[in-house]
């Protein structure tokens, strides 16, 4: 078989939902911890080529802000996951999708800061325009999938502060750290690659953990 994220197109498509259709997600408990919800929207760049979308937090936000994320927040009252990461997308970047562009979701991961995110992989196509809010976004990028296939991916270390290895991944030349980090390397193992990659024990670094 040729490389997968060579093509955005309905073999991609199919092969994204298959494969979320074949994992057994990992849910976390949500008690003490705040429901978040990202979305992991797949998109073409300007030539064609599948990716994902990366934003960077604008400065003046009230947590973590100026760091690489997914589009995404909090859960309102009553919303789902899918129904907020398709929200979150569209307050942020601009890309209003159906429900019926959700493709499955990835196993839940909690954050030292203390929510719980459930990523949400949605299909975005070819016919897609981003429009970052600016009071939320500084930047929004389309990575190409192709990157989370590279030999350094992922970049593990160690760290005094927990037996947890912290992973990152170098992506826009600089390193995206958990919880960011582990979600697209989940989304590359599992979505596209068909493997039960399980992420809930990567770290995060010591600066995200408030």
């Amino acid at each position: 078989m040729g490389d997968p994220t060579r093509s955005l197109d309905e073999a991609l498509r199919a092969r994204v939902e298959a494969n979320l259709r074949r994992f057994q997600r990992l849910p976390v408990s949500r008690e003490g911890l705040r429901p978040a919800a990202v979305a992991l929207a797949l998109l073409a760049d300007d030539e064609g080529e599948p990716c994902f979308v990366l934003t960077l937090r604008a400065a003046k936000m009230n947590n973590h802000a100026g760091q690489y994320a997914l589009p995404g927040g909090r859960l309102d009252r009553g919303e789902s996951v899918e129904q907020a990461a398709l929200r979150e997308m569209s307050e942020e970047v601009g890309l209003e999708l159906p429900p019926t562009s959700v493709l499955g979701i990835l196993d839940d991961y909690p954050t030292r800061s203390g929510f719980v995110i459930t990523p949400v992989v949605v299909w975005a196509g070819d016919e897609n325009e981003l429009k970052p809010n600016p009071r939320e976004v500084a930047e929004v990028y389309r990575v190409r999938l192709e990157e989370l296939a590279r030999p350094d991916v992922p970049h593990l270390r160690k760290i005094p502060e927990s037996p947890r290895p912290v992973i990152s991944i170098p992506l826009v030349g600089t390193h995206i750290h958990a919880p960011t980090a582990a979600i697209i390397y989940q989304l590359h193992e599992v979505a596209i690659e068909g493997r039960e990659t399980r992420v809930v024990d990567f770290e995060q670094p010591v600066f995200a953990w408030s």
